[in-house]
């Protein structure tokens, strides 16, 4: 970033004095680059600065992306991490909209599942960078997977496979 005398400086110098899960967002607008932006920021539990920049102030910027990011984090487990949307290949606007609702139950049923296994049951093993091995939604797929195939009858996955091939 550069400051009124032209001179550059980290933006994480601006957010020095944040407390964990404080925030903060700019009321005057930062050249970043060659661009006049505002910046928030949200110091996270491990130490390290969550940015967000845009173009418009906005009060509620770090609380917005996080919304936004719970979507995309929906979106993603919809499209490859487990329901495969895309492989539907479906088309009728209604027909997608009520399985989008149908899918959206589903994932959080595995998400809560997958919560509630690690919380009470097993924890997830964390890996040396600090994340989870799987995800929660993971997590909890596999084991409503497994509740299921055990309620129908079929010990294994590979064996509720062949019947429905």
């Amino acid at each position: 970033m550069t400051n009124h005398l032209a001179k550059n400086h980290k933006i994480s110098d601006l957010f020095r004095h944040l407390q964990v899960g404080q925030t903060e967002c700019r009321k005057r607008r930062i050249w970043v680059g060659r661009v006049k932006l505002y910046i928030s920021a949200l110091r996270l539990e491990d130490g390290e600065l969550l940015l967000v920049v845009s173009p418009m102030f906005n009060a509620s910027a770090i609380r917005d992306y996080a919304l936004r990011w719970e979507i995309e984090t929906l979106f993603s487990c919809l499209k490859g991490r487990g329901f495969n949307l895309e492989n539907t290949r479906l088309t009728d606007p209604r027909r997608v909209k009520k399985l989008i609702a149908v899918l959206a139950i589903g994932f959080c049923w595995c998400y809560l599942t997958g919560e509630w296994q690690h919380d009470r049951k097993k924890a997830i093993k964390i890996k040396k960078h600090g994340r989870l091995s799987v995800s929660l939604f993971r997590y909890g797929l596999d084991y409503v997977q497994m509740a299921i195939l055990r309620l129908i009858g079929f010990g294994k996955k590979e064996e509720f496979k062949k019947v429905l091939e």
